[in-house]
């Protein structure tokens, strides 16, 4: 069993080849991003784990589903290292991940409960949110998972979807909270939908790795940010940013920087393939080799290919100024 662990705590990974802890209180669905509705469907979970002595737990799958009846590769607004972060936070102690396969996938929603959630993770109590499907054919609703986990005498909590109500999003309001609603925003550059939605800034977390240093020559020296292949990125562009510098002992305080970050190809230096690249305001250290954590804010502008490295220059002298009064009215 993977044990990803930090300040202490830990969750726990388990997969197909790796013994869960068992009883369970099991929080089941897909869970990319740990939004404000899949915390909803955790929160039972919790609160029965630690009154009935269970292991408070969230089930999900790799591949994601989507992904396996595609064959199309699919970024995630959480990779499971960020995932895990999210869970250790609303204190779940382990994450299982189930192989979605041929076999997982052609169980019938009776064999589902039998296998997996009774005789495999040895569940107690099940939460889930109104709008799961499961089984073959995902034929299988939250009302028939309730039915048939009562025959085994294990409680299922169906949770409502939880819908945006607040005036200042129009365009979403009413509307249930999704991944894929999350996803449109941040393709807009709507970071400020995406955070509401989320309950937090979307964030980019990597290691900053030597890129070709262009950033240095301009006067702008840029962390170019190595991130997991499945991360999901926002519109290509240039953001205000928000970012903690991660030390090597835990008993170390973060260090936290506000600065800028461009996604993109360069078109300007014709480069031909994305990268992100952050620039810290004031700052001089080397962070060859550090993780940073970047919370991504408001939306400058577009990528664009400028006539001349100058007319770039002077983009980006313009881009900090107005980075700087956005992060300084936010402080």
């Amino acid at each position: 069993m993977l044990n990803l662990s930090q300040n202490g705590f830990s969750v726990c990974v388990a997969s197909a080849t790796k013994r869960p802890l068992t009883p369970t209180a099991i929080a089941l669905g897909k869970f990319d991003g740990v939004h404000l509705g899949h915390q909803l469907v955790i929160q039972p979970v919790v609160q029965s784990a630690s009154n009935e002595s269970l292991h408070p737990t969230v089930v999900t799958f790799d591949p994601h589903p989507q992904e396996f009846f595609t064959g199309q590769p699919r970024t995630l607004l959480t990779p499971l290292d960020e995932k895990v972060e999210q869970l250790r936070s609303l204190g779940v102690e382990q994450l299982v991940l189930l192989p979605f396969d041929k076999e997982l996938a052609a169980l019938s929603p009776e064999e589902f409960v039998e296998k997996i959630l009774v005789q495999q993770l040895q569940s107690r109590r099940i939460s889930v949110g109104q709008d799961f499907c499961f089984g073959r054919g995902r034929i299988g609703t939250a009302e028939d998972l309730q039915l048939l986990a009562a025959s085994y005498n294990i409680p299922v909590t169906i949770v409502p979807l939880r819908t945006y109500t607040e005036n200042s999003l129009p365009e979403v309001e009413n509307t249930p909270i999704s991944t894929s609603l999350i996803r449109q925003a941040l393709e807009t550059g709507d970071t400020h939908q995406a955070k509401i939605l989320l309950g937090r800034d979307y964030t980019l977390s990597g290691v900053v790795e030597l890129g070709k240093q262009l950033g240095r020559r301009l006067g702008f020296p840029t962390a170019n940010l190595k991130l997991p292949k499945d991360k999901f990125l926002p519109r290509f562009g240039v953001y205000a940013v928000q970012v903690t510098i991660l030390t090597q002992t835990p008993d170390t305080t973060p260090v936290k920087q506000l600065g800028i970050m461009n996604i993109g190809n360069r078109p300007t230096v014709g480069g031909n393939h994305c990268s992100v690249e952050v620039h810290l305001f004031d700052w001089s250290g080397d962070l060859y080799g550090k993780s940073l954590i970047v919370q991504v804010g408001k939306f400058l502008r577009p990528e664009q290919k400028f006539p001349s490295l100058e007319a770039l220059q002077t983009q980006i002298q313009l881009d900090c100024a107005i980075a700087r009064e956005i992060l300084a009215g936010e402080s």
